[in-house]
């Protein structure tokens, strides 16, 4: 039996979430949280397989989550299931520790067989981006700029972009306020902007939102 544990700051989808996997014979629903933080605190004190985690997290972002966990729990697995485009974020999501990237809008059959497949030492993506990956294909512009981000940076213009403080962003993600800084302004030189305004407005730009 596989435990899950689901995540996402939105009561109805996590509902909707545990109602339509607890029709499955092979998957125990162990909890379902809210954010970031309880996702860790959770699996601190019990057992769990697999993590279904949106992206978006509040306390602690899903990138974040995925850092600690692959630290300090390698044999959990993660899944982030999000409305956020695959293209733009899928990338960075794997290579901060995660074993699939799911789209809101796919039906209960596909996250389900994501589940399974990871379960059993896979990786899920689409068909469409793991095909354009094996052609070596430009995914678009959002998701080829996210690709020369490495996973500090896009943590960082994650949070920058959802109107974070340098400190709250020290905080969050356990630097000091002057690497944060160090990282704003890498970002700045990448996206050939000078203030933070047009770093935000050029990060979703580039990114389609």
């Amino acid at each position: 039996m596989i435990k899950l544990l689901i995540a996402d700051n939105h009561p109805i989808t996590r509902k909707g979430l545990e109602v339509l996997l607890s029709a499955a014979s092979n998957i125990k629903i162990v909890a379902s949280v809210d954010n970031g933080e309880a996702i860790l605190e959770y699996v601190k004190k019990h057992p769990v397989d697999i993590i279904l985690t949106e992206a978006d997290l509040p306390v602690l972002n899903g990138l974040t989550v995925l850092r600690h966990l692959k630290h300090d729990y390698p044999d959990i697995k993660t899944i982030i299931l999000s409305a956020q485009p695959e293209e733009v974020y899928a990338i960075n999501a794997l290579k901060a520790g995660a074993f699939g990237y799911i789209h809101k809008s796919v039906n209960v059959l596909t996250i389900s067989e994501a589940i399974l497949k990871v379960y059993n030492g896979g990786i899920h993506l689409s068909n469409d981006l793991t095909q354009q990956l094996a052609f070596g294909n430009r995914i678009n512009k959002g998701g080829t700029f996210y690709k020369k981000l490495s996973t500090r940076e896009a943590e960082v213009l994650k949070l920058l972009t959802i109107g974070r403080k340098n400190k709250e962003i020290s905080k969050e993600l356990d630097i000091n306020e002057k690497t944060v800084s160090t990282y704003k302004a890498r970002l700045m030189r990448k996206l050939k902007v000078t203030n933070l305004i047009d770093l935000v407005n050029q990060a979703k730009l580039n990114t389609g939102l």
